[in-house]
């Protein structure tokens, strides 16, 4: 795994005050970054906050007006913003094929989907200011394969890995890197109930540990609009996407159709 030096850099994780978010935080301090914990547990946000000496920031990242607001803070009280985790997410819980709970689906939705483009809407600016950055998603194996079990979620974790590949191109030439990270299964409370089932069976599960140090080697290596996966027991590796037909049957290679070809 590439080293990364954070020194006197700022960043932020969105879901910052546990699993994922939290390992990314501490890992993110370890580099020497001062951190900005978003989350909308307060308490759980100070905590981990408190932990790596970085500030709280208590918030619902599905307002519109709530990432606006926490780059505002974050650049008023750190003096800067140089990577950006948008690691907020929710599971769906529900087939959504034949029947339908609106208001589960909007939450998820809200929180999978638009929380990212306002968080990248609002980073982006930021970043230009520092002359460039990096931004990093979560998104997930569900984003790249048919999780039939949670069509709904999947469904929210291929808009992620999609609008990253476009959004990576389309702020490229700005020294601006936006990725996404597409882990496995990971042992946090998304799981559920589903944990004891994976118990049962003896299913390896990444930590968030694993997949911090998974995240690092986005920031050191990522290129713009890349997916990487990481499985248990792997390393942290970019996705391999294929070209679409173009006309006559040949393939079009996938930064030409993100229009950067």
């Amino acid at each position: 795994m590439s080293t990364v030096d954070l020194t006197g850099q700022v960043a932020l994780v969105t879901g910052g005050a546990g699993g994922i978010g939290a390992a990314v935080v501490r890992r993110l301090a370890k580099l020497g970054a001062r951190v900005a914990v978003v989350d909308l547990d307060a308490a759980g946000a100070h905590r981990i906050a408190s932990a790596v000496d970085g500030i709280a920031i208590a918030g619902d990242v599905t307002d519109p007006a709530t990432m606006p607001a926490v780059v505002e803070q974050v650049e008023k009280e750190l003096g800067r913003l140089d990577v950006v985790h948008l690691n907020a997410g929710i599971g769906g819980g529900q087939p959504g094929v034949a029947a339908l709970d609106l208001a589960r689906y909007r939450k998820l939705v809200g929180v999978n989907v638009d929380h990212v483009v306002y968080g990248v809407c609002a980073a982006v600016p930021a970043l230009r200011r520092r002359g460039g950055g990096k931004i990093v998603i979560t998104a997930s194996l569900a984003g790249l394969t048919a999780m039939s079990s949670d069509p709904l979620y999947t469904l929210t974790k291929h808009a992620v890995v999609g609008y990253a590949r476009a959004a990576g191109q389309a702020v490229a030439g700005e020294g601006i890197t936006v990725s996404a990270l597409c882990p496995g299964f990971v042992d946090t409370l998304l799981l559920g109930a589903a944990k004891e089932e994976f118990d049962a069976v003896a299913f390896p599960l990444l930590t968030p540990s694993d997949v911090a140090e998974a995240f690092q080697s986005v920031l050191a290596d990522g290129k713009p609009g890349e997916a990487w996966v990481i499985q248990p027991g792997g390393k942290a590796s970019p996705y391999h996407f294929r070209g679409v037909p173009g006309v006559g049957g040949g393939q079009i290679p996938p930064q030409v159709v993100l229009g950067s070809g």
